[in-house]
């Protein structure tokens, strides 16, 4: 069977940052390097074609043609204390990820269309051998692209609305390490699949000085189909088996007020929500008869929690184009202490920002440079997520911290 085409554009221009890198559970919030500069606080300012993932009613605003791609360039380090006090850091510390956004306005009717390709959530990581508790999981990783053409009107001048469909493609990997019960040395799961939802967004300036935006995303549901692979110790071979598992990830909103106390200066608040919840239980069908030792139906546990992000941006502007933004993030975790994974890893961040840019008659670009600190957060209580971790006894507890540097830099063209 023939695949859409947007699983080829996926393997081809994404090379995710890793899970761990994730601002918020697996999301990656920053997809353009002014928005970024400004700690994301955008919703309510999106005046370049990056809008179609911040606010697609900020498509309004825009003049003409314009093309805008990005790369986010990341170092990361997450680490992990055991509860015996040994350090542990993962095996990969650098990844990439691009954007690409187009737009264009009518001259004829105060509608303008965008299109968007970009990664909202994904990436992969990845622990070295005996450091994390091997059966709660050693390796994962996730590929996520998103198709996004959005559309905008604007309604006087003052009040904007935009809409646009997201298609989405995800591909997912995940491994544990079975052989502390000495059933398997290792159970894999790979799968992918495809999912359509929606976004809407709204821009209103009731004054000059003042504009409120924000923005809903909907929830995106799949059912991954791939395989399972067991490598079985002794008297067994590898075995495969088709599998399937359904994944929903979750609905966001922002909210954001953008004041401008003169036209050199954007100050910027946004509330950011995502609704983790929809990660629960999750059940990995296997079709056939899997070996001695392994379920036909293996129960995989997250119960994450929603979360917010709350970002503060600003923006200086200057003579002839140019302009210096700086921004802070604070994300709350997603994942609770009951069923911790290594493989996101997620605690408290504090994220800062600092970028410089220049907007050209046909060029322009900006380069930012963000720094994220996540203090040591001790995690006990734990429950093993899935049953070779209870038949082991391994859990997740211990202490996880989190520290990363990170190069964006987008370059535009007006045609």
């Amino acid at each position: 069977m023939t695949k859409p085409p947007i699983q080829p554009l996926a393997a081809l221009a994404l090379s995710l940052a890793p899970l761990a890198a994730s601002a918020n559970g697996l999301r990656l919030p920053s997809q353009d390097a002014l928005a970024t500069a400004r700690g994301e606080a955008f919703v309510a300012t999106a005046d370049n074609p990056s809008a179609i993932y911040y606010n697609p009613a900020g498509l309004a605003q825009l003049d003409g043609s314009s093309l805008r791609a990005g790369l986010y360039g990341l170092y990361y380090d997450p680490t992990y204390k055991s509860p015996g006090g040994s350090n542990y850091q993962v095996k990969k510390n650098f990844a990439a990820a691009p954007d690409f956004f187009l737009s264009t306005s009518l001259k004829a009717a105060p509608v303008s269309f965008g299109l968007g390709v970009y990664a909202p959530y994904g990436g992969s990581i990845s622990w070295p051998a005996g450091s994390v508790p091997v059966t709660v999981g050693t390796q994962g990783s996730l590929t996520y692209v998103r198709l996004n053409p959005a559309v905008a009107v604007k309604l006087g001048e003052k009040f904007s609305l935009g809409a646009g469909v997201m298609v989405d493609y995800a591909n997912m990997d995940l491994e544990e390490d079975l052989s502390s019960h000495r059933v398997a040395n290792y159970f894999k799961f790979n799968g992918d699949g495809y999912s359509v939802g929606y976004h809407v967004g709204a821009l209103w300036h009731p004054v000059e000085q003042i504009s409120l935006g924000a923005t809903f995303r909907s929830q995106t549901s799949f059912t991954l189909e791939g395989d399972t692979d067991m490598y079985l110790a002794r008297a067994f071979l590898p075995a495969s088996l088709p599998a399937r598992a359904d994944f929903t990830f979750p609905l966001t909103a922002v909210f954001g007020l953008s004041y401008r106390p003169t036209p050199k200066w954007n100050l910027e608040f946004d509330a950011d929500y995502t609704d983790w919840s929809s990660f629960g239980r999750v059940t990995i069908d296997q079709s056939g008869t899997p070996p001695p030792g392994i379920q036909q139906n293996i129960p995989v546990k997250f119960f994450w929690q929603a979360s917010w992000m709350y970002e503060l941006g600003a923006t200086r502007y200057f003579d002839h184009g140019w302009h210096v933004s700086a921004g802070y993030l604070f994300n709350q975790t997603s994942v609770p202490n009951t069923y911790y994974t290594p493989l996101v890893a997620d605690v408290d961040r504090h994220i800062f920002s600092l970028g410089v840019g220049h907007n050209g008659k046909r060029f322009d670009f900006d380069v930012t440079y963000q720094v994220g600190y996540g203090p040591e957060q001790a995690v006990t209580g734990s429950q093993p997520s899935s049953t070779p971790g209870g038949i082991s006894g391994q859990t997740a507890n211990g202490v996880y911290a989190f520290f990363s540097q990170a190069v964006m830099v987008a370059v535009g063209w007006h045609f």
